[in-house]
């Protein structure tokens, strides 16, 4: 199966905003590397790590489509939102499936998340000295994360850092199922993962599968998702869904049950926090580069 990929030049301030655009566009990756490099491969990588940014003032992007994407409208598109981009900057390709897999996978490392959590890629296997590691096997993939997104590494660290053992999660947009496999592996009695796009539901089922905790992992497209009450629920979205879906997402935890929400730019927590207060309690806010996590427990009256 090939892949379309859009590639363009921009400079390193334009990043993120380029980035966010892209999303919105449908962008299934991105990879970033050096525009200064001395070949295409040198220095490529699958976003920026965790805590870590490009040091590069000029970027090369490329961003993979289905491959029957219009590239036009695409470039169309991509002008209205981000209207300093030069058209002649962006380029296209073709790519095989087997070549965006392969070299990501081979440059993908362990990565660890708060005191035991680590996600390690199909290509490391575990040691002797990993006896003390809870280990998520995940590789990258099309849309869905791999902990390499700050914001997916907020909520790792803060899943990490709970006592998870015996609850209950929702793991509302659940991409590739990462933290709802995180959650099953950390202990976690049962999991249920929503998610809008029918790849991610699949995505996190064979993540599951994978990690051997396909028993404790429930999966729906939200017009399938079953009205329930959960012990933890965490969201990582964007601000806007989050502040529309506030009282879907409340009801659904138990009263002094725990939240996690991000997804969020740095900015748009206040409002965030004051839409949830009515709900929740010990809010409280953890920021990663540009990107913030509000975190609380459900009040004891419902």
């Amino acid at each position: 199966m090939a892949w379309l990929e859009l590639s363009l030049t921009l400079h390193a301030k334009q990043q993120e905003r380029v980035e966010l655009a892209l999303e919105d566009l449908g962008a299934l990756s991105i990879t970033l590397r050096d525009a200064d490099a001395d070949t295409p491969d040198e220095r490529a990588i699958f976003e920026p790590g965790v805590g870590e940014l490009p040091l590069w003032n000029e970027i090369v992007l490329n961003a993979l489509f289905a491959s029957d994407v219009d590239r036009s409208g695409l470039v169309h598109a991509l002008h209205e939102l981000v209207p300093e981009l030069a058209p002649d900057r962006i380029a296209f390709r073709e790519v095989a499936d087997q070549d965006w897999t392969r070299a990501w996978i081979d440059t993908y490392q362990p990565m660890r998340f708060g005191e035991r959590l680590w996600i390690y890629p199909s290509t490391t296997e575990p040691g002797a000295d990993d006896a003390d590691k809870v280990i998520v096997h995940l590789d990258p993939g099309l849309a869905f994360g791999t902990g390499t997104h700050p914001t997916t590494a907020l909520c790792l660290e803060w899943l990490d850092a709970t006592d998870v053992s015996g609850k209950s999660v929702i793991d509302f947009g659940c991409g590739s199922g990462v933290l709802a496999v995180a959650a099953l592996k950390l202990g976690a009695a049962r999991a249920v993962g929503v998610d809008n796009d029918a790849q991610a539901i699949e995505a996190s089922r064979t993540n599951a599968e994978r990690n051997e905790v396909a028993a404790g992992l429930e999966v729906y497209l939200p017009e399938d998702f079953p009205s329930q009450r959960t012990d933890i629920l965490i969201a990582n979205i964007l601000a806007g869904p989050l502040a529309d879906l506030a009282a879907q997402l409340a009801a659904s935890v138990k009263p002094q049950g725990l939240l996690a929400l991000s997804g969020i730019l740095r900015g748009q927590e206040t409002e965030l926090l004051a839409r949830y207060a009515q709900w929740f309690e010990d809010l409280a806010v953890a920021t990663r580069e540009d990107w913030v996590r509000i975190t609380g427990r459900k009040k004891a009256a419902d």
